[in-house]
């Protein structure tokens, strides 16, 4: 059974770096994460001030602490910029052996295959390390861009969670998709 010990590790890539979230990222986490387009589909206002900034990372980096969460900072190696953030927003090893993924990403960075690597890496991690079998997310039916994404990470769609969240707007309907270890170990295989 996985156990981070409240440690969240570093996990590299080609171009990325997914690291702990510190104090000093609150700026460049507040122009994004004030960004209604970046929180449109996170069921989130978009935060006003810094302190907010700083309260969810201290919330974030927290959760790691109790082993119910672990979020990760993405930082482009080539630069060391924060550009948004992914991680496990709950995981369930005794028994079913599965974990939710949730990711957001600054709009500068949007459509040039940060996400996607990101999230291989992501993936590798909840497989490989946690010993998770299933990794889920959950996704607002309108957001095709995570829709197409989670596609292409080999994800399938299994269906509708009518009002399945409370929104400041009321009840939203979420898609539940998933990957199972079985399958991302067949497509890096290929």
């Amino acid at each position: 059974m996985y156990k981070c010990g409240g440690q969240i590790p570093v996990l590299e890539s080609h171009r990325l770096r997914l690291r702990r979230m510190e104090r000093e990222d609150v700026p460049v986490l507040l122009d994004y994460w004030s960004d209604p387009e970046v929180v449109k589909h996170m069921n989130i206002p978009p935060f006003e001030t810094q302190e907010d900034v700083w309260q969810m990372i201290h919330l974030l980096n927290g959760l790691s602490q109790s082993e119910d969460a672990i979020r990760w900072g993405i930082e482009l190696k080539s630069s060391g910029m924060l550009i948004g953030s992914c991680g496990y927003n709950v995981w369930e090893l005794a028994g079913a052996y599965r974990g939710e993924i949730g990711y957001d990403l600054g709009r500068p960075y949007w459509r040039k295959g940060y996400m996607t690597e990101a999230l291989h890496l992501l993936l590798s991690f909840g497989y490989h390390t946690m010993g998770l079998n299933r990794i889920e997310a959950l996704v607002v039916p309108e957001n095709a861009s995570s829709r197409s994404l989670l596609r292409i990470l080999g994800f399938q769609e299994e269906g509708l969670l009518r009002e399945y969240q409370m929104t400041k707007s009321g009840f939203t309907d979420l898609l539940m998709y998933s990957l199972l270890k079985r399958d991302y170990e067949l497509s890096i295989k290929k």
